[in-house]
């Protein structure tokens, strides 16, 4: 069986195992825990348009998670079914960012587990920019600006939770030729647990779709 789940469809599906395991620790109501049970498993299935037998065995028994361990042997069980993120080289990111002559890729690549991202960011001492690479019209493509922390929580724009965050500044090209403009968006300042935290692509997606409009 091919891989299948997205690594934000299985921090979704993570979520819904955590939603088990907090109802059976606090009811006691067989109704309410069956409603929770069919619930999670609805969500679940919902993600996928399409899944086959194996696929079906496999998320099925997100109906036995009653506690952490269940759900931590749930997990580990569909884990080698997440779609890794597209292996990024040097080759690709300076294919992404050919103007950025001295860039430096992030010294985590090799050590990177392609599995838990929906996108790549990482800060660029050097040059004082962030860079940001991400899929979009199944192709990756590269997004680059600064970053400023505000030192305070707020809403992220591309995870939708409340975390860490800063301003990620863009100049783009503006609708005169030899003119741009700048945009900006508050995004996380932990680009790692910003992307534990996105179990939908949406937000990503028009963060990218706004940022480089």
């Amino acid at each position: 069986m091919e891989p299948f789940i997205r690594s934000d469809q299985y921090n979704y599906i993570k979520a819904q195992t955590q939603l088990l395991v907090n109802g059976y620790g606090t009811v006691n109501d067989p109704n309410v825990l069956k409603a929770l049970k069919s619930l999670a498993q609805e969500r679940t299935f919902m993600l996928f348009d399409e899944i086959g037998p194996e696929e079906n065995d496999l998320l099925t028994p997100i109906n036995d998670v009653k506690d952490k361990s269940d759900a931590d042997v749930f997990l580990s069980q569909i884990k080698p079914f997440v779609i890794p993120f597209k292996k990024v080289t040097e080759q690709t990111i300076k294919k992404l960012f050919p103007k950025a002559k001295k860039i430096k890729a992030p010294t985590s690549l090799e050590e990177l587990d392609y599995t838990e991202i929906s996108y790549l960011s990482w800060h660029d001492k050097g040059s004082g920019r962030q860079y940001i690479i991400a899929p979009q019209n199944n192709k990756l493509t590269g997004l680059q600006g600064t970053f400023n922390s505000i030192n305070q929580k707020g809403i992220c724009t591309i995870c939708n939770r409340f975390e860490e965050v800063g301003m990620f500044t863009a100049e783009i090209k503006g609708n005169e030729p030899g003119t741009f403009i700048k945009r900006g968006n508050y995004i996380c300042q932990d680009p790692h647990r910003c992307n534990q935290n996105i179990t939908s692509l949406t937000k990503l997606n028009d963060f990218l779709s706004w940022m480089k409009k």
